[in-house]
């Protein structure tokens, strides 16, 4: 596994197509990391749409939208899956949060997150608003995720530049 972007340097920029549902809209288009300067993004790296511990993750994150939204961050779910699969998970879970699609795993190796069989390891990035990676935590197994409270404490001392 690559050793991927360090904490305190500039997240590397990346853009990719995804979608996000809206009520009953999945307005699709392209996100890019530094167009979101001036706020705080949290990467959710996710090996797989529609799996178990993928699913449970993704929930609790969109559940918790607010939470995030109260610390002036955006949460963007990054997996090896195209839009049209993540479009079907959002529905099929009632996700609010960007899912991207990172068919390629240029992006997941940018970051250091790919591996063998699974593909992307479960990983989250915490972005400052300035574009600096602030945190990290790639996981060996992925078999748990991080929590919305560890991930909001993490943000709450990121604050604004």
């Amino acid at each position: 596994m690559a050793s991927g972007p360090r904490t305190g340097l500039p997240a590397p920029d990346f853009t990719l197509p995804g979608g996000v549902l809206t009520d009953d809209d999945f307005a699709r288009r392209d996100y890019t990391l530094s167009a979101a300067r001036g706020r705080a993004v949290v990467l959710a790296f996710y090996p797989g749409d529609n799996t178990a511990v993928c699913t449970k993750q993704l929930c609790s994150y969109s559940s918790g939208l607010e939470t995030f939204e109260g610390l002036d961050a955006e949460v963007w779910g990054i997996s090896p899956q195209g839009v049209d699969s993540h479009e079907s998970f959002a529905r099929g879970h009632g996700l609010r949060m960007p899912l991207l699609a990172d068919t390629a795993r240029e992006t997941a190796r940018a970051y250091g997150v790919t591996a063998p069989g699974i593909g992307v390891r479960r990983s989250v990035f915490l972005i400052g608003p300035d574009g600096v990676l602030r945190w990290k935590h790639v996981a060996l197994l992925g078999a748990t995720f991080q929590s919305l409270d560890t991930l909001a404490q993490q943000l709450s001392g990121i604050g604004t530049p």
